[in-house]
């Protein structure tokens, strides 16, 4: 039996035990309102060190061993550094794999650490679960910032909320600084830049209710994303996709398909199917831990 502890940190911390790729007992929370965006946006990046081995040193259960640790947080992550993470800013240049590391050592444990990419864990969890380990996966998650996953990980960036949708000028709401940014259109801070008179939330609404700026901006919002989806497939070929996040409920498959079918021509490439997700933490805490017990194995 494989015993591995996986963590998620993005706009909140879960951290779960996993037995045989399967998560074991209760998920924890930082913090414990789970409604609460953007808890993390102030915390030092030291801090968020220490609550996440004090999270993972709760879920080591005394004696027992564990094989290896598993993090997934969101950014360019290289060697166990973090090279850039727009949405947590705070963290850019942390030495993530080492601080936690020291974190954990000096609580007992010494299990190996390994950090991924946030999207990548909720690719490697949709294989796990789907019983897909051995296909390719690509998923888009939609919230704050966007992300894009891949299963099985090629060494590359893979920051596929920052491919570039529209040449317009005007196009800079990214977090990143980036004009024409995926995340720059969907991402829910950019929305809230853009329409600073409504939420998000209110701007979908009042696309339904027949809104022309809001119905315009909708329309956008799904063309860029089938744009950036449409590109992934010219690279990298047809296949599974997966959509999921916080605000999933934003997207309109048909519509997302419509605008899909018209970028994608070749028929080679056709072979493509999309699926949506709820948002669950089990999916990225199992795909955090399969990350880990299979960097293990190289």
């Amino acid at each position: 039996m494989t015993t591995a502890i996986g963590a998620v940190m993005t706009e909140r911390i879960v951290a779960g035990r996993l037995e045989d790729q399967r998560l074991t007992g209760s998920v924890l929370h930082h913090p414990q309102d789970q409604a609460k965006m953007d808890a993390l946006s102030a915390v030092p990046s030291g801090e968020l060190a220490e609550i996440l081995a004090s999270l993972i040193a709760s879920l080591a259960a005394p004696g027992a061993a564990v094989d290896a640790i598993g993090v997934a947080v969101p950014g360019i992550i290289l060697q166990g550094v973090v090279e850039d993470s727009p949405n947590l800013p705070q963290i850019k240049g942390m030495r993530i794999e080492h601080d936690l590391t020291r974190a954990l050592n000096s609580r007992g444990i010494a299990a190996p650490v390994h950090v991924t990419n946030d999207a990548d864990a909720i690719a490697a969890g949709v294989a796990a679960t789907h019983g897909h380990l051995d296909k390719l996966v690509r998923v888009w998650t939609i919230g704050n910032g966007i992300g894009y996953g891949r299963w099985p990980y090629v060494e590359g960036v893979w920051e596929g909320g920052h491919v570039t949708v529209t040449l317009d000028p005007k196009e800079r709401f990214c977090g990143c600084g980036g004009i024409g940014h995926l995340e720059g259109i969907l991402g829910y801070r950019a929305m809230r830049r853009r329409f600073l008179d409504m939420e998000p939330e209110e701007i979908f609404a009042q696309a339904r209710q027949g809104d022309t700026r809001c119905r315009d901006f909708v329309g956008l919002w799904h063309y860029a994303l089938a744009a950036a989806t449409a590109s992934i497939i010219h690279l990298d070929g047809p296949g599974r996709f997966y959509f999921t996040g916080h605000n999933i409920g934003f997207l309109d498959p048909p519509l997302l398909r419509s605008y899909l079918e018209s970028m994608v021509r070749m028929s080679p490439l056709q072979s493509y199917s999309i699926e949506v997700l709820p948002l669950d933490d089990g999916t990225p805490l199992i795909g955090a831990g399969v990350s880990a017990l299979s960097a293990m194995e190289k």
